[in-house]
């Protein structure tokens, strides 16, 4: 009997009915034969709605205290479901994540998944029951719960999968599979049938939100396939695993693109060792990621030095950056919270030359400039102003042939 886990999100169980259409679709799945486990997310808008509750009574809430809090959106969930397969002959347990002793680190709001108990689950499963584990929390080694981040429940069914070497990870969301770029700017976006966890990855981390990052890593970590599929309709959805002879073909698989980017520029910074370090060690500091880093020296000893970041930290960037800049003697700092990346993946790009070029002539030819540029072995970012973000992606995806032939014009 194959063991199949199926993670649900917060769309997926957002009312009474959508749950039970859910224990539907998971009473099928062990029909067929199936052992199945069931991981599942707060019901859409909830887990905002505890956050809202916790601002209104603390301006400071301990992290703590907030894990508490949010893990009771998916106790809800877990108890519901398991109700209503019950209730249509399909014998069914719940477990939050401390009961099946899904052990974390102690970083609260954030926590990182140790290890996995899986016997008990394991007995039920054994015993023909479907086993419904709440999803995005676990427990520390101190019997404190904790919550894995947004997007967590992906993370804990695919560490299940791994923990009790499941057959198959299905992710279970509002769309039918991962697209070739999203359908919402390319209307002419294709469903992809398979994608390697490596571009899969790129994907998730360019702005892809189809699924979480840490669970691709752990999936790939641990050669879980990965499927996603919708929940309201069926269909073969897309099966991420490892790259094959067959997969190689396909030059680019796909166009992510991320819209929450902030460029920032110190000029006439002194050219001597260690000034890009003093730059980015002010920044880290406060705690904010830079992503693409570019630095251009000029004649006269010095150096314009420019990097990105998250546009909801451009301006607690800019202010250090105005005070590191000062320091070292720069002339100018320059700010942009009105540009996006987008980016070109695909593990062709490995056996193929000329791709950039491709993609930068077919750019130019729109009057779209590019700014910044940034590649690793699958993948090739551009930054441009963002009024182009729509263009840029749907002249990109013509030009590499990614169109869905069915609604291609």
């Amino acid at each position: 009997m194959a063991l199949i886990v199926q993670k649900y999100g917060g769309t997926s169980v957002g009312s009474p009915e959508r749950i039970q259409n859910v224990a539907w679709r998971v009473k099928r799945c062990r029909d067929e034969g199936n052992r199945v486990i069931v991981v599942v997310s707060a019901m859409s808008g909830e887990t905002d709605r505890l956050l809202g509750l916790a601002s209104a009574v603390a301006s400071n809430a301990v992290p703590r205290e907030v894990d508490v809090l949010l893990s009771t959106g998916e106790q809800v969930t877990i108890a519901l479901l398991a109700m209503a397969l019950n209730d249509i002959d399909c014998p069914a347990v719940s477990y939050t994540g401390s009961q099946v002793h899904i052990r974390t680190d102690s970083a609260h709001n954030k926590a990182r998944i140790q290890e996995i108990d899986g016997d008990r689950v394991l007995g039920d499963l054994e015993e023909g029951r479907v086993v419904v584990v709440a999803g995005f929390q676990g427990v520390d080694e101190f019997g404190n719960i904790t919550t894995l981040g947004r997007g967590g429940s992906d993370t804990t069914a695919v560490a299940l999968a791994a923990a009790l070497k499941g057959d198959e990870c299905q992710i279970y969301t509002d769309v039918d599979g991962v697209y070739t770029t999203d359908p919402r700017v390319e209307p002419k976006a294709r469903r992809l049938d398979r994608i390697t966890f490596e571009e899969m990855l790129e994907m998730a981390s360019l702005g892809s939100k189809v699924l979480q990052i840490r669970s691709v890593e752990f999936a790939g970590k641990f050669n879980v396939p990965l499927r996603v599929l919708s929940s309201f309709e069926d269909g073969p959805g897309t099966l991420i695993t490892y790259e094959d002879a067959q997969m190689e073909q396909a030059l680019i698989s796909g166009i992510a693109f991320n819209r929450n980017e902030a460029k920032l520029t110190v000029t006439g910074v002194p050219d001597q060792p260690g000034v890009a370090a003093r730059i980015l060690t002010a920044i880290s500091d406060a705690n904010i990621e830079v992503d693409m880093i570019v630095q251009n020296v000029a004649q006269d000893a010095t150096t314009d030095f420019t990097f990105t970041v998250n546009r909801g930290d451009f301006k607690k960037a800019l202010a250090i950056l105005e005070s590191t800049a000062s320091a070292l003697g720069a002339r100018q700092v320059k700010g942009d919270d009105k540009i996006v990346k987008v980016s070109l993946v695909g593990v062709g790009m490995r056996s193929h030359a000329g791709i950039a070029s491709d993609m930068f002539s077919a750019l130019a030819a729109e009057n779209i400039n590019i700014q910044m540029i940034g590649t690793s072995e699958i993948k090739i970012s551009v930054v441009v102003d963002e009024k182009y973000l729509e263009l840029a992606v749907r002249t990109l995806h013509s030009k590499f042939g990614l169109a869905d032939e069915v609604n291609a014009e």
